[in-house]
């Protein structure tokens, strides 16, 4: 049934539902924006054209695309205001997504207000422990799409070792994992170098345009293709297909991760 999980599992409220930040909602001309106990930007909405990804980070995060094309099911650990979910279902209707959110305002403001696909056979909100509830799948993630945040930082479950091993069990056998952290934090290389030893080193950052966030991806098994001229190709097509600037994201996975002069090191 819609809203309900799929399968038992108990349930850990972090630090308690009247610990969670407030949820607020700004809008400016055309974009409705999400917040979560400050002023910052967690989630925008163009009210015109409700699938198109605002921000920078929420793109970047979809550079997972350059190597999953045709994911079939996707977990979101973190719904927010939806951003990612209204994307997928827009250019991957065919996609399975489950969005788990700790917070019961987060859920209650993003149906009302932020467009969400309705639930059932392809969309889902669990209302949960992110932490926990990845614990359950295995082998079946073609992307987890982590992006948790407490309003000031990212959430320390979400970072740990055994958070990251646990998705990596989650994850199919070419599943790829998504996180949307911060670099000026500086705990960022502390967790990088946990995720390089959870996935045997298959880690790429990926920038995003502005703003410091960084998309990091890890993957179950090495990811294809790795040849630049290969991605160079998929990224022109992808460009084409969803509007997002998949040639940038080559270019700036050149610029930030270990390669030779034919391809991605990972």
């Amino acid at each position: 049934m819609a809203g309900k999980a799929r399968h038992p599992f108990r349930r850990r409220v972090r630090g308690g539902v009247d610990a969670m930040p407030e949820v607020e909602i700004s809008e400016t001309g055309n974009i409705r924006s999400l917040h979560l106990g400050s002023e910052t930007v967690q989630s925008s909405m163009n009210l015109d054209e409700p699938s198109e990804l605002v921000l920078s980070y929420t793109r970047a995060m979809a550079g997972f695309l350059l190597f999953s094309e045709a994911p079939e099911h996707i977990l979101h650990i973190g719904l927010g205001g939806g951003s990612l979910v209204r994307f997928i279902d827009e250019y991957l209707p065919d996609a399975r997504q489950v969005a788990v959110e700790i917070n019961p305002q987060v859920v209650a403001v993003a149906r009302s207000f932020f467009q969400l696909p309705p639930e059932g056979e392809y969309f889902e909100i669990v209302e949960a422990d992110g932490a926990d509830y990845v614990k359950i799948p295995r082998d079946s993630a073609d992307a987890i799409l982590v992006d948790g945040y407490d309003g000031l930082q990212i959430v320390d479950a979400l970072v740990s070792d055994d958070f990251f091993e646990d998705c990596k069990r989650a994850l199919s056998p070419r599943g790829v994992f998504v996180a949307n952290w911060w670099s000026g934090d500086k705990r960022y290389q502390g967790f990088l170098e946990r995720l390089l030893a959870v996935f045997d080193g298959r880690v790429l950052e990926l920038p995003s345009a502005g703003h410091g966030n960084v998309a990091v991806l890890a993957f179950r098994q090495s990811p294809v293709p790795t040849a630049w001229d290969a991605l160079e190709e998929r990224a022109a097509r992808l460009e084409c297909r969803y509007g997002v600037e998949f040639s940038d994201f080559v270019r700036r996975l050149r610029e930030s991760n270990l390669h030779s002069a034919g391809r991605l090191l990972v």
